[in-house]
């Protein structure tokens, strides 16, 4: 591993699952993102922003906040909350002009309290993560950005179909940032919040960039939980990890220019110990009905066991690694070696490292996963989940996009379609859904 940097973030995604480990605070964004990533019992939620990028420098002649919120309790926070800051080392200045305008939203805390529990099996997840749109779309990014990212990839050690992977996955490539105003939603949630300790060290740190100068305070923007940039830092993780790759002088994620957010990608995984050269896992055949633990082998040793990949040969001896049955014995094996495990400090939970592993390689030309998943319903190619989408719009239903990945909105749609006609609200893209969209 190269030197990497250093420091330690406290980052995370929400999720929770039976088979993926909980979200814990090294991995890269906030529990619970609406919209984004909560996952249970096999299931992942992702979020859809518009794109927000570049900004002013900060002036330090501003002047100070005035607030005439109607949030009485909130106006009395900031003012205590100003004098903890400065005695943390921010300026008046920049306090006084981040806090410039800043009023409590509600919305963010609603968002925060009601979460809704959205439930996706890990086939259907991994049929979004990696889509045709997504695979194509990656493959023009890597296409677009091949010299940036062979030089990222020269620098870290990471490979560029990794770092672009992420980069779809978190922002479907720089489409889908976020767009609110950080400094507000910090605010709101470390004075409202479930966590509002944590947040509110998210916000002294992100009133610490600001001051650096890297970005002003109307333009650091990102989801409502806080999450930054086209692969989603949140500010403690910016701090600790972001790298000014063009030189600069400014550590940007934010700018049209994804350069300095991909390069901070890489050297995340470089510092939390990414192998060059050893994939993140290879699909593989097991013997009939067997399942395994956490038992770690060299792959030539679990080839003595049955274990093979899927051409039947011995998969070559990268490092240990042990085998992976998300769905079970009757569906798909993996054979995940270290790599996977760093990934997952980006986000813990085995079903994003399956992702960003499967996109990643689908978009360097490999082939879809070759086993069957237990589905238990006939699932929809990519053209009939459009066609789905496209006729419960017709219909009223609140779909934002005809894109072929079935995702919250699309779901909830679903489940209100199939009760409006008396069948079971399974919320399921199945061959049985399109028949019934078909007849009504």
């Amino acid at each position: 591993m190269r030197a990497g940097l250093v420091g330690l973030s406290g980052l995370f995604i929400g999720i929770s699952t039976a088979w993926a480990a909980a979200a814990v605070e090294q991995s890269l964004r906030p529990q619970l993102r609406p919209g984004s990533g909560l996952i249970t019992s096999r299931a992942i939620v992702m979020e859809a922003v518009p794109v927000r990028s570049l900004r002013p420098q900060i002036r330090p002649d501003a002047a100070p906040v005035t607030q005439s919120n109607a949030h009485a309790g909130f106006d009395r926070w900031v003012d205590g909350f100003r004098g903890r800051a400065l005695s943390q080392g921010i300026s008046s200045a920049v306090f006084d002009r981040a806090f410039q305008g800043v009023r409590y939203n509600s919305d963010i805390v609603a968002r925060d309290r009601n979460q809704s529990e959205f439930r996706r099996e890990i086939w259907d997840y991994l049929d979004s993560a990696a889509s045709p749109a997504r695979v194509e779309n990656g493959q023009v990014a890597l296409r677009r950005h091949g010299r940036t990212l062979t030089r990222i990839e020269a620098q870290y050690g990471v490979p560029k179909e990794v770092v672009t992977a992420i980069w779809g996955m978190e922002s479907n490539y720089g489409d889908r940032m976020g767009d609110l105003p950080l400094i507000g939603s910090m605010a709101t949630l470390a004075y409202d919040g479930r966590r509002g300790a944590f947040f509110e060290k998210q916000l002294i740190t992100a009133l610490r960039i600001v001051q650096s100068g890297d970005v002003s305070p109307e333009n650091m923007t990102g989801s409502w939980a806080g999450a930054m940039g086209h692969t989603q830092f949140m500010p403690t993780s910016y701090e600790a990890y972001a790298v000014d790759f063009t030189g600069d002088g400014r550590r940007d994620v934010w700018s049209d220019d994804p350069t300095d957010a991909l390069a901070s990608t890489a050297a995340y995984l470089d510092r939390f110990g990414w192998h060059e050269g050893m994939p993140w896992g290879v699909e593989v055949r097991v013997p009939r009905g067997a399942s395994f633990g956490e038992t770690t082998r060299m792959p030539s040793d679990w080839a003595s066991r049955g274990v093979v990949g899927t051409d039947g040969k011995p998969v070559r001896d990268f490092g240990s690694a042990r085998i992976l049955q998300p769905a079970g014995p009757s569906g798909p094996a993996f054979m995940i070696f270290a790599n996977f495990d760093v990934i997952k400090r980006y986000n813990n939970s085995d079903a994003y490292a399956l992702g960003v592993g499967h996109l990643s390689d689908r978009i360097a030309g490999g082939p879809p996963i070759r086993a069957s998943w237990p589905r238990g319903y006939d699932p929809l190619s990519f053209d009939e989940r459009k066609e789905m989408q496209r006729r419960l719009q017709r219909k009223g239903y609140a779909v934002e996009k005809i894109d072929g990945i079935v995702g919250p909105n699309t779901v909830t749609a679903i489940r209100a379609f199939q009760r409006s006609v008396g069948a079971e609200a399974d919320g399921l893209p199945s061959q049985q859904l399109l028949a019934l969209l078909k007849r009504s």
